[in-house]
């Protein structure tokens, strides 16, 4: 009996492993035999169009007349003559400090150069009818002289004591107050004179051949992102940085309300070439940090798979990118359902579909 038993279990192991094998064979087979169905995608055919040739860089927007103030004495501040962001004019008192030496001094000076004066004037007389010795008018003149020197030195310390617009414009934050004891070359505020506004930007030197003064540019700034502003390249550097290797240029805003110094700006520049170039719609173009990619259409016998193509991509406008390497002019690429897209996958083009 238990032989019987052990002649049912090894047979039905037997049959089990034939089953098994079998069934796993069938499988693969019919796995290696199946295609997977085409997938849906949108596409669209790769244009080629006349577009002016325009160049993208960036920048720093600058005043065309802007300067730091700073004391060019020490002393101790007793006026404060203006308030932080306020317009004034050429020559206008910003701040005072003390200058009552100063004003002393110049007194003193001025009485010294007077006395000086009237004894050049007797000894110059007195030269004439050889009533004095040469060397007596010599040293009159001299001492006239040196009167003359240290009131104008003195002068000029004075001077120095008040700070003054030196063109007009609109005043930054004034850094000290009245009573403060500040140091020569002490910051006090910056003046930028705002109606007038350039922006300095560099290209990379290959561009220079195709750079001129006059050429149009379009300059976006993000406080206003919808509004484009016009400038003009004014400059071009004489020399190309070494370090970069690239040209530095400047630009003059022709609107420049509402701008400040110092804000960045995104700018193109109409290089005033109109060159023929391929673009496709922006949606067709995958991005990834191995390079861009686009999704190329192939023709087969009843059947449209794709192929990834890396391309290099340029300028974009409403809606379309400039292709500037890796696609010709009617190719197909995908712009729909690229997620979903693998090497020679089968597709199907759903025209109801929109890029």
């Amino acid at each position: 009996m238990r032989a019987y038993t052990f002649v049912i279990v090894l047979l039905l192991v037997i049959f089990g492993s034939i089953a098994g094998y079998l069934y796993n064979k069938f499988s693969a087979l019919a796995a290696t035999n199946f295609t997977p169905p085409p997938i849906t995608i949108g596409a669209a055919t790769a244009q080629t169009a006349i577009w002016p040739s325009e160049l993208e860089t960036v920048g720093t927007i600058r005043a065309a007349r802007g300067v730091e103030l700073s004391a060019e004495t020490s002393g101790e501040v007793i006026k404060v003559e203006v308030n932080s962001g306020e317009k004034v004019e050429a020559g206008q008192l910003i701040l005072t400090l003390n200058d009552s030496v100063e004003k002393a001094s110049r007194k003193q000076q001025e009485a010294n150069l007077k006395l000086a004066r009237l004894l050049y004037e007797r000894d110059a007389s007195l030269i004439k009818k050889k009533s004095i010795p040469q060397s007596q008018y010599d040293r009159s003149q001299a001492d006239l002289d040196s009167a003359i020197a240290q009131l104008a030195q003195t002068t000029a310390q004075l001077d120095n004591k008040s700070i003054v617009a030196p063109f007009a414009g609109t005043t930054g934050i004034i850094n000290v107050k009245v009573g403060d004891y500040i140091q020569s070359g002490t910051a006090i505020t910056n003046l930028q004179d705002l109606s007038e506004l350039e922006i300095d930007f560099s290209v990379p030197d290959r561009y220079f051949p195709s750079l001129r003064p006059g050429l149009a540019i379009a300059v976006h700034v993000a406080a206003f992102p919808d509004r484009v502003f016009k400038a003009t390249l004014r400059a071009i550097d004489a020399k190309v940085d070494t370090s970069t290797r690239n040209l530095m240029l400047r630009a003059s805003l022709e609107d420049s309300e509402g701008l400040l110094p110092g804000m960045f700006a995104r700018m193109v520049i109409d290089l005033d070439k109109p060159e023929r170039v391929v673009t496709v719609p922006e949606t067709a173009v995958t991005y990834s940090l191995h390079g861009n990619t686009v999704f190329v259409l192939l023709q087969g016998k009843g059947q449209t798979t794709v192929q990834p193509r890396v391309v290099e991509t340029g300028a974009t406008r409403n809606g379309q990118i400039v292709i500037t390497r890796g696609l010709l002019g009617s190719e197909w690429v995908v712009t729909v359902g690229q997620n979903k897209l693998y090497r020679d996958a089968r597709v199907v083009i759903d025209d109801k579909v929109k890029f």
